[in-house]
């Protein structure tokens, strides 16, 4: 009989994470430096020379520390502060952290955590937010100059770090056919060669459009409304590659592709399941409201195949004890899942919690609730109790005794919160994991109430607001006819492509003009030589963003780089004959459904700077001349006429201008709060989700991708991950110490990673391999370096999410 579970204390994580200390290395122990050997996907001969996808060429030196214990404190804030001051010195670092999420203030450009709804603090911003600020506001420029000292084949070969490092990009370029440099382009003639090329297409289709979350409501609705007047509805966003299956599978169970709950809600919850991500790095303010509702009575169950230190315990900076390293345990319970175990642990709970209810009618399930809300029980209950308590255990990793606690804790309180992230979404059966944990929340009637819901932890900043507001490659008819009712054209209806259809059409040469409204495309997608390959087919790509990345060295016959204010800074229309300067503001969505302003205020890192709306807007009008049915210059010169049209078109945008200059914004409609579920049943839907079948072969490992804390999505601001104690590399792979022993691998040992899948197989070389405290036959390692191994046709079939999260691979020591 295995032990009862014991609860998570600080400084401990199931025995395993208080116990593990490297062997065979000490705490400054280093990688020797050296030339990596090939990478599989080469250089390519585009037109502009050889260029390599997959730099750096060199290791830089690991050193491996101990996982810390506890999150944030008085290291984050001066890492902060450190990384503020190094990046863009006092004024432009420091202060814009003053105005950060305040409600006369700017948007973080980082997580889209949301903010609470009455008092904030002056400091409400987390490490990675003061990172992302400080990392828009850098003092350094890349000026013309900078590209005529380098040639794209030359910064191809800089690592992704020293490309973001070299600062703000100051002035447009261009990338002529057969040139070796960037070259200046003033921005009308920028704007006439990116109508020459979409004009010059057989089809409207024959272009796509591809739009970063950190895109703000106005350039969003201003880009997907330009994309259907231009004829198609190519529109892939960042949300195919990461919370797709979330909006799946929401939509299918609740009629809504949102999560449920409130900030309130979660310090109010009794019980919360923290599921497949890390909020020490990925969105750390999570961690105060966690805190609260701990010291409200909260029991806590984090479930994750890495220990993740903020998952354990927290240290609040804003507290005096904090600073001073006293922690609050987070996780009561931490349930250290097997890759893609997330179905069969919480198969297992259901079915804990439905054998108390056959034995004691009430004693599980919230009947009341379930039936008069709900639909397909009967066949969930058929499924759960068929189940095998081996199988479950097997396929997660999970002791029985433990799932029972959980299932106890469960049963003990409806006032459930499950919040998850991309851990559980990029599976080949990311609906199916999040489906699971909504059969919980519906069997325990946790739904439409405080303190209770579906918590989906969103990414970028405006990832969110970016869908609502029409971005979206398969629209709902009623967008497409309110957009005719306004706007008196035509949309489009055929459904279009998304981010994996896009890059497969340029590579089968469907697809020849590319434009992306920020981010980096080539490093977000899977398969990253292939996504080289299909962006060197295209005849132009054009890039939006405020510094340099990869996107702009792997590139079209022609290529153009569009530099746009951040959030921090000021977007003044300047004033004219006919009317004054107009001091522009935008908006954002944050994960909870909250709408409110973001206005920067600093001087622009160039007088050549443009908002996004603004060059969407004037995009729009040279593209589409005479067939425009907007006055697309008005509305570059003021964004209250986009916010108009918004009003027009968007559900619960109504009265938007004023709406959205109310101080802290407002809540958009969530049905599912109010018991109301837009499904084919008019009621929540119970599903049924089968175990999945693990095909590991011998020597075989299931490959999970995480970012490091020095990171937020491809953006690398360093190259260290405090909290898992790695520290000068990247390119490194996490195994448990039995598998490198049974596979002959000593810890700092430099392997080659080759993925399998479908008889294909893909190798990533030179990487260091790192003992970690991950389950057996699982591994670790950072995006986008391991996107190399990930095939872009490995998809979850429903929502076309890249399976990210659960790759096979095979490690063998480097020859």
């Amino acid at each position: 009989m295995s032990q009862s579970p014991q609860p998570v204390r600080e400084g401990s994580h199931n025995g395993e994470f208080a116990n593990y200390h490297p062997r065979h290395h000490g705490p400054h122990a280093a990688t020797e430096q050296r030339p990596l050997p090939c990478v599989e996907a080469g250089t390519l001969n585009t037109a502009h020379g050889a260029v390599d996808p997959l730099a750096p060429q060199q290791l830089a030196g690991l050193r491996q520390r101990e996982p810390e214990r506890k999150a944030t404190g008085i290291g984050a804030v001066l890492s902060s502060f450190h990384y503020a001051l190094g990046e863009a010195g006092v004024v432009r670092g420091v202060l814009p952290l003053l105005q950060v999420n305040q409600k006369d203030g700017f948007d973080c450009p980082g997580c889209a955590w949301p903010d609470p709804d009455g008092k904030r603090s002056h400091f409400d911003f987390c490490e990675n937010g003061a990172k992302a600020v400080a990392h828009e506001s850098d003092r350094r420029r890349v000026t013309a100059d900078f590209f005529a000292k380098h040639s794209v084949a030359e910064l191809s070969q800089q690592s992704d770090y020293w490309l973001e490092q070299q600062g703000r990009l100051t002035e447009p370029m261009v990338l002529r056919t057969g040139a070796t440099h960037y070259q200046p382009i003033s921005w009308a003639d920028a704007f006439a060669l990116i109508a020459d090329e979409l004009n010059a297409l057989a089809s409207p289709n024959e272009a796509s459009f591809y739009t970063s979350g950190k895109a703000t409501n106005e350039a969003a609705f201003a880009y997907q409304l330009f994309v259907r007047q231009f004829g198609t509805n190519n529109l892939p966003d960042c949300s195919n590659m990461c919370h797709e299956a979330s909006g799946t599978a929401l939509n299918h169970v609740l009629g809504f592709g949102k999560g449920t709950v409130k900030l309130e809600d979660i310090a109010r919850a009794k019980l919360i399941f923290n599921v497949g991500h890390n909020p020490g790095t990925n969105h750390p303010r999570m961690l105060s409201v966690l805190q609260e509702a701990k010291r409200n009575g909260a029991k806590i169950v984090a479930v994750n195949p890495l220990p993740e230190t903020g998952l354990i315990s927290f240290m609040q900076p804003q507290e005096v004890t904090g600073l001073l390293g006293h922690a609050t345990p987070i996780a009561d319970l931490f349930l250290q899942v097997r890759i893609n175990g997330d179905v069969p642990l919480f198969k297992g709970i259901l079915k804990a919690i439905v054998a108390a209810d056959d034995a004691e009618r009430g004693a599980g399930i919230d009947w009341d609730y379930v039936n008069a809300n709900t639909a397909g029980v009967d066949d969930l209950l058929a499924d759960v109790r068929a189940a095998s308590w081996d199988e479950i255990v097997r396929a997660s990793g999970i002791e029985r005794e433990q799932i029972e606690t959980a299932a106890a804790w469960a049963r003990e309180t409806g006032e459930i919160i499950c919040s998850w992230c991309v851990g559980i979404a990029q599976q080949y059966n990311g609906p199916g994991n999040i489906q699971e944990l909504l059969n919980l929340l519906l069997l325990r009637g946790a739904m439409a109430k405080p303190g209770a819901g579906a918590c989906c932890v969103r990414g970028h900043s405006n990832v969110q607001g970016d869908r609502t507001m029409g971005v979206w490659e398969r629209p709902q008819p009623e967008l497409l006819d309110a957009l005719q009712g306004a706007f008196g054209f035509d949309p489009p209806r055929e459904h279009g492509l998304d981010s994996q259809k896009s890059i497969v059409a340029m590579h089968e040469g469907r697809v020849k003009v590319f434009i992306s409204l920020g981010g980096n495309f080539l490093l977000a997608l899977p398969d990253t030589a292939y996504a080289a390959e299909a962006l060197s087919r295209t005849r132009l790509t054009v890039r939006i963003g405020t510094k340099l990345n990869r996107s702009d060295l792997v590139t079209g016959a022609q290529a153009l780089i569009l530099p746009c204010l951040g959030r921090t800074e000021a977007d003044v229309s300047p004033a004219t004959s006919s009317r004054p300067a107009i001091e522009q503001f935008v908006s954002c969505e944050n994960s909870m459904g909250v709408i409110q302003w973001s206005r920067g205020r600093f001087a622009p890192a160039s007088p050549q700077l443009m908002g996004e709306t603004a060059i969407v807007c004037r995009m729009a009008a040279a593209v589409l001349g005479d067939r425009a049915t907007v006055d697309w210059p008005a509305w570059a010169e003021n964004y209250d006429h986009v916010r108009d049209g918004i009003a027009k078109v968007i559900p619960g945008c109504h009265d938007y201008n004023a709406r959205v200059r109310h101080p802290g914004g407002f809540y958009l409609p969530n049905p599912p709060r109010e018991n109301v579920y837009h499904t084919d049943t008019g009621k929540a839907n119970f599903t049924v989700n089968p175990i999945p079948d693990h095909q590991l072969g011998p020597n075989q490992f299931a490959m999970t991708t995480v970012r490091s804390h020095d990171q937020y999505n491809t953006t690398i601001y360093g190259l260290h991950d405090r909290y898992r104690g790695l520290h000068n590399e990247r390119r490194v792979v996490m195994l448990n110490r039995a598998d490198l022993d049974e596979q002959g691998i000593a810890p700092h040992q430099l392997v080659d990673v080759t993925s399998h899948w479908n008889g294909q197989t893909r190798t990533a070389c030179g990487f260091v391999a790192v003992e970690f405290p991950i389950p057996k036959r699982c591994a670790a390692m950072y995006y986008p370096e391991a996107n190399v191994l990930i095939p872009v046709g490995s998809v979850e079939p429903l929502s076309n999410c890249p399976t990210s999260k659960c790759t096979i691979i095979s490690v063998r020591p480097t020859t």
